[in-house]
């Protein structure tokens, strides 16, 4: 994934859902703001900073914000939302080298993807990363006979498996209990067992607080699994 022009933009000002409904009359008028972004020098920085801001520079960390398989049961959906197949879920940790993995309901998985950020915190709580285009690659394969609930993906250092839907902690229950289920299926644990490491190893990320559907992402560090 790498971005196609030298410059994204942003909304200027927090999602009046992530703050206390008393601070949504002193939040400004909402406002596009461009960013300069370097993808050689992987640097994301504002075109016209303020005295604030302008010695702020963002590592680029290109990933993309939507994409999935189509929905079960003939469903039309706006990609503007995600759900058990994917979508947009908008979550930072979905850059190059990621291996994700999506439950298929459709003939042909009518696979699809958009929605390229330079660089984006975690929830999108400004409604936006940095948007730009990207130029992306990627492979796809169908492992047959094989059933999931939700999205897993696998990076370098953790498994992990994204729940969406609102409200925020029935995003948590899907990516909990997918990772419950990878546990128990794929490693062979008891529910008592994966619970024990559940419990004490699980990291989550807020991935998505602004869509019509959150998403968390439920992780566990393969240093960990290494040693079951």
């Amino acid at each position: 994934m790498v971005p196609s022009r030298d410059w994204g933009w942003t909304f200027n000002v927090l999602a009046p859902n992530v703050v206390d409904p008393l601070a949504v009359a002193a939040l400004p008028p909402l406002d596009i703001v461009r960013w300069s972004v370097d993808a050689e020098q992987a640097l994301v920085v504002l075109e016209k900073p303020t005295s604030g801001l302008a010695g702020l520079k963002l590592e680029a960390r290109p990933f993309l914000g939507c994409f999935g398989v189509a929905p079960p049961k003939d469903q039309a959906i706006s990609t503007a939302t995600s759900g058990e197949y994917g979508g947009n879920m908008d979550y930072k940790g979905l850059v190059a080298g990621v291996t994700v993995y999506f439950p298929v309901f459709a003939e042909g998985a009518l696979f699809h993807l958009g929605d390229g950020h330079a660089v984006q915190g975690c929830g999108e709580i400004v409604g936006t990363g940095v948007e730009i285009s990207l130029d992306v690659r990627f492979t796809v394969q169908v492992l047959k006979g094989k059933t999931i609930g939700w999205p897993r993906g696998e990076s370098d250092t953790h498994w992990f498996c994204i729940g969406n839907a609102r409200p925020l902690d029935q995003a948590l229950q899907h990516a909990t209990t997918e990772m419950l289920a990878m546990l128990t299926k794929d490693y062979g644990l008891t529910a008592s067992e994966a619970s024990l490491l559940l419990g004490q190893a699980v990291e989550y990320e807020v991935a998505n607080v602004f869509n019509p559907a959150y998403s968390v992402v439920c992780k566990v560090p393969k240093a960990v699994l290494s040693m079951l």
